[in-house]
């Protein structure tokens, strides 16, 4: 038993309702854990991401984990976790964040009731489909790219998108941290629609990827010719995802609702 109180909190990211958008866990730490501990909290929390928040002389140190494994980079976790610092006030109102992680420095901001998140692009190139992809996929066939950590699949329209049911085992299998399926929307308030599988890191489907939306807004951006665009991630739960291109960056913004909070002592 630790005497040292752990702050954790459930933040549903991407999404302005409570029960929608993607959950993430957010641990604020009084003194640095080693990765063990953390990745043993991950797995009893047991979301797609809890982020661990440490403060710096300068910012804060941010690391995710999945319940299996720890991952390089997390839109909706870093999302939900600016979210807590500002509503805690281990960062005041107005002042941007400055998270310091293995994929370098992210910034968060406040704009208005949407935080924005300065990710790095991961654009991706066409490359010939993996063996198993379709089988796993469950469709016969699309077009294929790799951004060195994800697939990303473009399919003919949404539809196709929304009906996927993959096979998590077998997508399990590939040689990736997950794959991203996307396609034009046909509704006039979105740009495009996706969905993100990563079985491989302990999550089949997840509910909004912002890393996958620094993929998708190069990959749009091609395709549409549009700087800013608004995607929906078309899950169970579902969210929205803005994005901005910025020369080699993207910004990513949605909003964050705390769904509750604990108090952990070990």
């Amino acid at each position: 038993m630790n005497d040292q109180k752990i702050l954790l909190f459930h933040v549903d990211a991407f999404t302005s309702e409570p029960f929608s958008g993607n959950p993430a866990a957010v641990c604020l730490l009084m003194e640095t854990r080693d990765a063990v501990w953390m990745q043993s909290m991950a797995a009893e929390v047991n979301l797609s991401e809890t982020a661990f928040v440490t403060r710096l002389a300068q910012g804060f140190g941010l690391r995710w984990f999945t319940p299996t494994v720890e991952v390089d980079l997390c839109g909706h976790a870093t999302l939900a976790a600016a979210h807590v610092l500002w509503a805690q006030g281990w960062s005041q109102a107005g002042q941007h964040i400055a998270f310091h992680t293995r994929s370098g420095l992210l910034v968060a901001q406040q704009q208005g009731a949407k935080i924005e998140l300065d990710f790095p692009l991961a654009p991706a190139e066409p490359v010939e489909a993996p063996e198993g992809l379709w089988q796993a996929l469950g469709v016969s066939s699309g077009k294929v790219f790799f951004n060195q950590a994800d697939y990303l699949i473009l399919l003919e329209d949404e539809a196709a998108v929304v009906r996927l049911q993959p096979d998590f085992r077998a997508m399990g299998e590939i040689n990736a941290r997950g794959v991203i399926v996307t396609a034009p929307s046909r509704s006039s308030k979105y740009d495009f629609v996706s969905r993100f599988f990563a079985p491989a890191c302990g999550i089949d489907e997840d509910p909004v990827t912002g890393s996958a939306h620094c993929t998708l807004a190069p990959f749009w951006f091609e395709r549409l010719g549009k700087t800013e665009m608004l995607g929906y991630q078309a899950s169970s739960r579902g969210g929205e995802v803005t994005v901005k291109l910025r020369r080699d960056r993207v910004l990513l913004s949605g909003e964050a609702v705390t769904v509750f909070r604990g108090e952990g002592y070990v």
